[in-house]
Formats: C-alpha cells, sequence, structure tokens
C-alpha cells in the first residue's frame, strides 16, 4: 500500500517507537501490536523467518459494530470476499499482496478486504498461513463491520470503508435474488424447472463435448508424434512400445503458451538446474500451484526415448516417495515433462555439503533412507509394471518441504510387464560411473539387484557424508566401498559415519545400516538382498542379517562429473573388476 519513501518513514517510525516504548528484551516480536497497520517490524530471540508456532496468538484488532441486516447472508458474502482475497495474494508473484471488494447488493455498505504474505512464502505456504488466521474467527468476530488479523508471515483486514489507496484486484457482485415464496408464485414457479434444469444439463453437456474433442485432437498429435519419431523407436524391446502406444489420459496435457506464461518465458531467473537431456524450470500456474517444468533439448537424440518413459511410467504412478507428474506438452519438437515442485533441492545437496548436512539429524536420516527404500519396492514390486530405475544417486532423489524424499528422472528406466525382469542393453551403458552394478557397467546386464546395489552406495554416502565416486581418498582404497568394507573387517565402522550424526546416541542402529548397505553392494547379483529384503531389514531391529562378503569396487578412480548418458568415448572396456581380497 505504501511507496518507497513512505515504507521508509514506517519502518523509521515504528523502530524508535519499539526502542522508546518497553524494554527490547522484554518485547516478544509476536506481540508488536503495530505491526500490519501501515508496515512490519519485528525481532526475536527465535526464528522469524520460521513459520509461526500454533501457540502464537495472532495480533488482532475488530470494528465495535456488528452488522445488521441480513446477517447470515452478509457474514457468509464476508467470508467469500475474504477467501479469494487470499488466493489472489497467494498467486502474485513476486509480490504476496492482493485486495478486493464486494458489493452486497442491498442497503448494506459495500466491504474492501487486504491480504498480505511476507514476499519470502511460497505460494502453497502463504495460503496455508492465510487460511490459519481465517479459521481463527469465531462467530462473534464474524459479525464485526471490520477487523484484522495477522502473524509475522501474513496478514488479512477487512472494512466498511475504502482503507486503501489503489484499485480493488478483485470483485465480487451481489448474490442472485431470494425465491419467492407465496404459494401463487410458488405454483407458477413450477414452469420454471425445466429451464432451471435443462440449461446447467446442456452446458454440462456442451463442455464434455469440448472436453472430448480437446481430448481426441490430443491424441492425434500424439499419434502424429509417433509416427515422426517410429524411426527412432524401433530399436525399442517389445514390451516397451506397447507402453508407449497406451492411453495417455492419466496426466494433462498442457499448451505451450501456458507454460511460457508459468514460466516467464523460461527465464533464466526461474531456471532451477540442467540435466542430461534439457533444462528444469520453477513455474506458477494462474491457481497458484507451483510446478517444475523440464524441457527436454530438441537437439537429444536420448530426449525423446527419455520423454516417452517419464510420461508412460511416472503417470501410472501413484506413491508417495516418487515425484508426481502433472502432465506434459508436445507441440512439434518441443517435449515438456511438467512435474511437482519440490523446494528442498535434491539429497546431495544437503548430505554432500557440511552446513546443511548438519541440518539433518539421525531421525531425519532414517526417515530419508527407508523412504527411498520404500520408493524402490514400489517400483519393484508393486506397480503395475516392474520398473528398473537404473540411475539411482542423491541428485536424483528430491526433497519436499518436509524433508520426504521422492525419487525421481525415469529416463533410462526400464520396465517390464512379465516375469521376466533381467535385460541386456544392445547398445552402449548409460547411466552414472559410481552407481552402477559391476554386471551391468562390465557386461550391460540389469535387474532389479542392479537397482539394489545403487541403494547401497547412495546409503553408503548418506552415513558418510562423502561420495563415492569423488576425488577423496578413503584410507588405502580408491572409492568409498573398499573403505567401509576395510572399516566393517576391522570392526572399525564407526569411523565411517560422519561426526554430524553423534553415532554413540544410535550406534545398533548405524550398524545395522552398514551391514545393509554392505550386502546391498555384492559383487555378485544373488548375493544382494531385494528391496523387500532391505525394507524388512530397516523395519526390524530383531531381524538376524547375513554376514556380507567382500564388495564390488572398481580399480579405476571415477572422476567428480556425473554423467547420464555415457559418452561414446565412455567404452565399458575401460571399466575393469578389482581382485576379491581374501579375508
Amino acid at each position: 500500500m505504501l511507496n518507497h519513501s513512505a515504507c521508509a518513514e514506517c519502518v523509521a517510525d515504528k523502530f524508535n517507537r519499539m526502542q522508546n516504548a518497553t524494554p527490547p528484551e522484554e518485547l516478544p516480536c509476536y506481540k508488536i501490536n503495530s505491526y500490519y497497520l501501515d508496515c512490519i517490524v519485528g525481532y526475536s530471540e527465535d526464528d522469524i523467518l520460521a513459520a509461526p508456532p500454533d501457540t502464537v496468538d495472532p495480533f488482532e484488532r475488530w470494528n465495535y459494530k456488528n452488522f445488521t441486516g441480513d446477517v447470515p447472508l452478509i457474514t457468509g458474502l464476508t467470508n467469500d470476499l475474504l477467501v479469494e482475497t487470499m488466493v489472489k495474494a497467494a498467486s502474485m508473484t513476486p509480490r504476496r499482496f492482493a485486495t478486493g471488494v464486494m458489493d452486497s447488493g442491498t442497503t448494506f455498505p459495500m466491504v474492501y478486504s487486504l491480504a498480505q504474505c511476507t514476499p519470502d512464502l511460497s505460494s502453497s505456504d502463504c495460503l496455508v498461513c492465510l487460511r490459519g488466521l481465517l479459521n481463527m474467527v469465531n462467530s462473534t468476530m464474524a459479525l464485526r463491520m471490520g477487523g484484522q488479523m495477522g502473524v509475522i508471515r501474513c496478514y488479512f483486514r477487512y472494512e466498511a470503508s475504502h482503507f486503501y489507496d489503489s484499485q480493488p484486484m478483485i470483485s465480487l457482485g451481489p448474490p442472485a435474488p431470494a425465491p419467492i415464496t407465496t404459494k401463487h408464485k410458488r405454483r407458477m414457479s413450477k414452469l420454471w424447472v425445466i429451464p432451471i434444469v435443462l440449461v446447467p444439463l446442456a452446458a454440462a453437456a456442451f463442455l464434455c463435448f469440448i472436453l472430448h474433442f480437446r481430448r481426441l485432437t490430443n491424441q492425434r498429435k500424439g499419434k502424429v508424434m509417433r509416427l515422426q519419431r517410429s524411426r527412432r523407436s524401433n530399436d525399442l524391446e517389445g514390451e516397451e512400445q506397447l507402453v508407449w502406444q497406451g492411453n495417455n489420459s492419466e496426466f494433462s496435457m498442457f499448451d505451450f503458451e501456458q507454460l511460457m506464461e508459468a514460466t516467464n518465458s523460461f527465464s533464466a531467473e526461474n531456471k532451477l538446474g540442467q540435466g542430461g537431456f534439457g533444462s528444469v524450470y520453477k513455474g506458477l500456474l494462474p491457481g497458484g500451484l507451483d510446478i517444475a517444468v523440464k524441457r527436454l533439448a530438441s537437439d537429444s537424440g536420448q530426449g525423446f526415448i527419455e520423454f516417452r518413459n517419464e510420461v508412460h511410467l511416472i503417470a501410472k504412478f501413484q506413491h508417495r516417495n516418487l515425484v508426481r507428474l502433472f502432465g506434459c506438452c508436445s507441440e512439434e519438437e518441443e517435449k515438456i515433462l511438467v512435474y511437482e515442485y519440490l523446494p528442498n533441492k535434491s539429497l546431495d545437496f544437503f548430505i554432500f555439503d557440511k552446513n546443511r548436512r548438519a541440518l539433518l539429524e539421525w531421525s531425519k536420516i532414517v526417515e530419508i533412507i527407508e523412504g527411498i527404500a520404500h520408493g524402490l519396492l514400489y517400483l519393484h514390486k508393486h506397480s503395475r509394471l516392474c520398473v528398473i530405475h537404473r540411475d539411482l544417486k542423491p541428485g536424483n532423489i528430491l526433497l519436499d518441504s518436509e524433508m520426504n524424499p521422492k525419487i525421481s528422472d525415469f529416463g533410462l528406466a526400464k520396465i517390464f510387464s512379465s516375469n521376466n525382469t533381467e535385460g541386456n542393453t544392445t547398445r552402449r551403458v548409460v547411466g552414472t560411473y559410481g552407481y552402477m552394478a559391476p554386471e551391468y557397467a562390465s557386461d550391460g546386464v540389469f535387474s532389479a539387484k542392479s537397482d539394489v546395489f545403487s541403494f547401497g552406495v547412495v546409503l553408503f554416502e548418506i552415513l558418510s557424508g562423502k561420495r563415492n565416486s569423488g576425488s577423496q581418498q578413503c584410507g588405502d582404497f580408491i572409492n568409498l566401498l573398499g573403505y567401509a568394507w576395510q572399516l566393517w573387517r576391522e570392526e572399525r565402522w564407526i569411523d565411517l559415519i560422519d561426526g554430524s550424526l553423534f553415532p554413540n546416541s544410535h550406534s545398533t542402529k548405524m550398524m545395522r545400516c552398514i551391514n545393509i548397505a554392505l550386502l546391498c553392494v555384492q559383487e555378485n547379483a544373488v548375493d544382494r538382498p531385494t528391496m523387500a529384503d532391505v525394507v524388512a531389514m530397516l523395519n526390524n531391529d530383531n531381524r538376524i542379517m547375513a554376514e556380507p562378503k567382500h564388495p564390488a569396487y572398481f580399480n579405476i578412480r571415477v572422476g567428480n562429473e556425473e554423467t547420464s548418458g555415457a559418452a561414446e568415448s565412455c567404452s565399458i572396456n575401460n571399466i575393469t573388476m578389482s581382485v576379491s581380497v581374501p579375508r
């Protein structure tokens, strides 16, 4: 509501009043009654940027006058106005701010509204904060002619006067007239039943026709795309081609213009990262939903295969530990995937950084490990098709707002619809060295046990905070697996655990996790457990586990770079397996 100079003057005035009114240390930030009159000024020894606890009382002021006349109608419309204003404010980027006005259509005066969040809140968090305040309004407060409520992160206000300078951003009109109640007119009103019923039905039928027509149009586009790409997909396995030709109705088809608007024309400011087959951007849909938009590079030969895999795999997944796919866009050369937006980036962002790693308590580490295991178990056993990910690594494990892990990036996944769950690639090996099972890296053979091996490597990285494919030395070994095996044999496994996890408090559980990781990275696939076995071992501390043999590990050092999709020069002949170390 204020311009820059007025805002600066307001902040300076509030600061002076806070200093002079009472000793600063005795004035908690949530109790400052002047927060939302014009500007926000607050301080606290607590983290005021965190969500306020439920026990914090909001700042509130109410008009001493009550609504008169048709009270239920007026208060209901006021609630509708506030809800619309809050939704609008949550969707506004970068300013989480909106105003509104309501004309009741009676002699009652106009009602004006305002809702605002601090700009650092996401759209969803802003709406949750505002709706939380609105839910605190009781029946007595709802009768007031005006009022305002706020906490440090969000605020709303409504009045029977135009209390802000700008024009309202939204407007609600008068309600429909009340039904006629006299006996004679009630008989006459029966004649209106026919149009009242038929008009909505006709409108619904017309809407269904439009949706059906659009669906047919999208299906035709899909057929054209399959014809154009048929040469590239001829070398795919037969079962995978059947899935690619299946129905696409389980996800939404987005227009390219819609995604252009959501991502601000794929601007650099909205870019979240760069992958092997394209870039990922943050977007915002008109309803206020945050999305992650993966735009595949048009010149990527593998891009179409990845697009096909992700669309027809993730769209069918329903699991809390798998990333959710909202839909896709396929127009000419544009191939775009639209996912749920996960604000905490990927697992490697936390576990390989000393400062951010300290934010993860042991209980949360266990939840992340178990979540990844449950996600893989769903892929291998509980989904409609057996899915082998083939590129599991911390960078492909995303974290939601509550730090729950979600497996992502299914561009290299393989699917099986029969009891045969083992394959052999006829092309070059693709994936990320350091996480590949030895039989896949050397012979191109992959199975569900390949993902189990990758899970074991990820588990070691989570526990140690070190990369298996990094450049650091691990004792006398060139990678993390050999180092972990040496410490296990010498009963010094605790030296593998990162110091920030305070191993003395949970030593038994940590030792079991290392034992499980060693079983997962066994050299021979037959010696590795299934993901069902892994989940059982993680959930049952009394379950007896096998003694691991020496793990598989390479003689060569793997560089820092992780490449999804091996280059032509990365021949599988360049990888050799180490000689078994005797007990």
